[in-house]
């Protein structure tokens, strides 16, 4: 089987993305970043996605991005945002899926891997100049400039499954795939207990999401 390394925030669409790479018949090795985000709810639904849907091996990379702060996700003293303002959003964390791709890519040449799944999405989402299509893109010829592999002619391919999908779309895929969405955490500001709190944009957007897919939302809210 080939392998692949996902990346796996523990939310709904990395999950589904997971599902998508294990049903292509990859073997997935997940790949979690603690950035020292405002709550590790997150990361323990990652732990509980991967091992729900088989992934060989789960890693947490440890890498302090509140060091620069600039986000609300990395700076206490930036209040999450809970209603919706034109423009990027605080939320948006500089560099962290670039950071998170290099970091992935790192791993996949350790594992002779030449596939790379993120679940990023430029449609149901805020707006993250790093979900887009071009950067995509652009990440993936670097990829394949700057690795071992890829100049000795094994070149990377960087998949986004969902990159086209409305939110109900992607959750429909899922349902479908057997993705348990009660096990993922979506919101910026969970509880302790790993409750949303159902205001912030990553939770509108999720619950957008099941009401249009004629889903139960499986969500706790606090």
């Amino acid at each position: 089987m080939k392998k692949a390394v996902i990346l796996l925030s523990g939310g709904l669409d990395s999950a589904t993305a997971l599902a998508i790479a294990k049903h292509e018949g990859f073997q997935c090795y997940c790949l979690s970043l603690d950035y020292h985000q405002r709550h590790i709810a997150e990361l323990q639904a990652a732990k509980r996605v991967a091992d729900a849907l088989g992934a060989v091996e789960h890693r947490v990379f440890q890498l302090d991005l509140s060091t620069f702060g600039g986000s609300a996700l990395t700076d206490n003293n930036i209040a999450v945002p809970e209603q919706f303002a034109e423009g990027i959003p605080v939320t948006y964390v500089p560099a962290r899926n670039t950071i998170m791709l290099s970091l992935a890519l790192a791993w996949a040449e350790v594992l002779s891997a030449r596939d790379i799944f993120i679940g990023v999405n430029a449609l149901d989402y805020s707006g993250y100049p790093d979900c887009r299509s071009e950067y995509i893109a652009a990440f993936e010829r670097m990829a394949n400039l700057a690795t071992k592999a890829a100049v000795e002619g094994k070149p990377m391919k960087l998949h986004t499954p969902l990159i086209d999908l409305t939110k109900a779309e992607i959750i429909k895929q899922g349902v479908a795939l057997g993705v348990d969405y009660s096990l993922t955490v979506s919101c910026y500001q969970a509880d302790g207990l790993g409750r949303a709190c159902g205001v912030c944009d990553s939770c509108r957007f999720r619950k957008q999401g099941f009401a249009s897919a004629h889903v139960s939302d499986p969500t706790p809210y606090s």
